[in-house]
């Protein structure tokens, strides 16, 4: 038996061009995020495919909910067996590759949902959100090779912030380009399905062209649907040494539910319970893409000295108090006209919450994923960050699953308050995760789980 080694030297950061490369998917994919299930293509769902006003489009936001807990699932079930195939065979890019091009072709296909062709746009959806959602878990486990874990942080959040920098590209395009999402305009808005797709095919080039590919493939001595089954299998056995992980993805579990809320059902809480205008839409949606941009940079550099953790809880704080201000608007709006005399509309009020709202979306979800790079072992890399996005995708069940029925029972904009129970259990959850433990724990596994090929990432050396 050879020597356990004494320390794991540490891994080098990429290059510039590689971790640009690896920013650039989250470029790219927003396209998808923004224009179909945020900003264009789920109002037009809910309004237009669908459309049943009389009803308060309580069936339409029904509807749209279970396609996107659907899809959710379907990651839940498949996201852990993929990525230990894609561990085992060292095969990120493949799985990455065939992710990409089928959000691509199932996004363009959107193009042929008309009003009244609800089954066809469920189905579409689910294929194509289950298809990019499997492309963010896979993106997300290049990351731990892609610098030491002090580093993590900046270039999480680097990524992130590119993604919000691309949305309001695409997205600032589609708005002044097509249109609002109505029926009378439903000739021109609905080329916003190929345009996503377009965009999110051009852009992820970079991606495949500069993003390296580590580590040795393993013989394939086993079905991979068996080795799949027994490395998932095994990393569950061995999650009490990653307690802290363990910890932590629960609490993902109900921050991420609160926001797949906002992401799904924002915009079309705007247009059903504020009632604003398209100019304010258009403006809400640039300052969300900007201060997400800036919360998930500024925070990326934040979380490298103060601690993954400790920004993680801090943004869920402020989370907290962008749902309950996004809740009050009506309320306050209506305070100040009787009490400051303000001439404010419950629309412009909205536009300075998404400010609040924006800071919080960029850096939540950024700090969740460097933590997780923290806490992955090199070689379990793309298996840990599959169970990352399982409960990224088991946060998106509960909470879209749990919202759409709320909505159908009291109405959108009390049941919005549900996000915030979320946002304090995920706080309440984290308080028991230690950071520097957390660390050890993947530093101690590489240690005992040596790499025998020179192209392995290597980690940082234990602490004392």
């Amino acid at each position: 038996m050879s020597p356990i080694p004494a320390a794991v030297p540490m891994t080098p950061r990429a290059s510039r061009k590689e971790i640009l490369g690896w920013a650039m998917f989250d470029f790219a994919n927003q396209a998808y995020t923004l224009l179909i299930i945020t900003v264009v293509f789920g109002e037009l769902f809910t309004t237009v495919i669908v459309g049943d006003r009389g009803d308060g489009y309580r069936l339409a936001n029904f509807l749209w909910s279970l396609a996107l807990a659907v899809s959710y699932l379907l990651v839940v079930v498949t996201g852990p067996l993929c990525g230990a195939v894609m561990d085992y065979r060292a095969a990120k890019k493949g799985f990455l590759f065939v992710s990409y091009l089928a959000t691509v072709a199932t996004t363009a296909m959107l193009y042929f949902v008309a009003p009244g062709y609800v089954v066809l746009g469920l189905t579409l959806i689910v294929v194509s959100n289950y298809a990019y959602s499997m492309g963010e878990s896979f993106i997300a486990a290049f990351l731990p090779d892609l610098g030491p874990p002090e580093d993590l942080g900046k270039i999480s959040g680097f990524g992130w912030a590119l993604g919000y920098v691309g949305g309001l590209f695409a997205a600032g395009f589609t708005l002044v380009a097509l249109g609002e999402a109505t029926a009378e305009n439903f000739e021109r808005i609905r080329w916003v399905g190929p345009f996503a797709a377009g965009f999110f095919l051009v852009t992820a080039i970079p991606t495949f062209l500069w993003v390296k590919e580590r580590g040795t493939p393993q013989p394939p001595g086993k079905p991979y649907r068996e080795i799949a089954l027994e490395r998932v299998s095994t990393t569950l056995h061995e999650l009490r040494r990653f307690r802290d992980l363990g910890i932590f993805l629960v609490s993902l579990i109900f921050s991420m539910a609160g926001v797949y809320i906002i992401i799904a059902f924002a915009f079309i809480y705007g247009a059903q319970v504020i009632g604003w205008d398209t100019s304010v839409r258009n403006i809400m949606f640039i300052i969300v893409q900007v201060t997400a941009a800036l919360g998930a940079l500024g925070f990326g550099f934040i979380q490298d000295r103060i601690g993954t953790r400790v920004t993680y809880l801090f943004t869920l704080g402020l989370w907290v108090a962008a749902i309950l201000a996004i809740w009050a608007t009506p309320e306050v709006t209506a305070f100040l006209h009787a009490r400051a005399g303000l001439d404010w509309e419950a629309q412009h009020l909205f536009l300075v919450v998404g400010c609040l709202a924006g800071l919080s979306l960029g850096s939540s979800q950024s700090a969740s994923r460097a933590l997780v790079g923290l806490f992955s072992p090199s070689r379990k890399a793309a298996e840990f960050f599959g169970f990352w996005g399982l409960a990224n995708k088991l946060a998106g069940v509960i909470g879209i699953i749990g919202l759409g029925l709320l909505q159908s029972l009291v109405g959108l904009k009390a049941s919005i308050l549900l996000c915030a129970v979320l946002f304090a259990i995920a706080i309440l959850v984290c308080l028991f995760v230690d950071q520097a433990r957390g660390q050890q724990a993947a530093r101690d596994w590489d240690i005992r789980n040596p790499r025998q090929d020179a192209l392995a990432p290597r980690r940082n050396p234990p602490v004392a």
